[in-house]
Parts: structure tokens; sequence; C-alpha cells
């Protein structure tokens, strides 16, 4: 059964890393400051993420990397 594109979808820690990149523990430490998205309790040891939350995330590293390489080589954004 496959989800529509509107009904949220999680991801497990394991598949949040992969789609980031990201090690467990930076992940974590991400999380502890408040720079990655909230995660959904499911029970006393696991937890998931909303994959959609995770996919905007990594728009916004990208974003923010385009418009990084903007302001250092001086071209107007």
């Amino acid at each position: 059964m496959n989800p529509s594109s509107d009904e949220p979808c999680l991801v497990s820690l394991k598949t949040a890393c992969a789609l980031t990149s990201l090690s467990r523990t930076m992940l974590n430490r991400y999380r502890a400051e408040g720079r990655f998205p909230a995660a959904v309790p499911l029970g006393d040891k696991r937890i998931a993420f909303v994959k959609s939350e995770v996919s905007e995330w990594i728009v916004a590293r990208i974003a923010a990397r385009a418009a990084n390489d903007n302001t250092r080589k001086g071209v107007a954004a």
C-alpha cells in the first residue's frame, strides 16, 4: 500500500540519517540545538520523523548553500 502524497509519512532515525547524509550523532546534535525537525515519539525507545519535514530541511540547506555561494561571489541573489 503506497501512501498518497498528501498523507503524512514517517521515517526512522536511520532513514533520516541516510536521507540527509548525517551521522546519528550529528543528527541528534542538530535536534538538541533545534536545527532539525522534531521527532515523533512512537514508543518508549522509538522515534520517527515526518518525511516531508526532513525533505523541507534538505531543500532549505541547499537554498542556504546557493545563497551563501552567491554572497561569496558578489552576485546579487
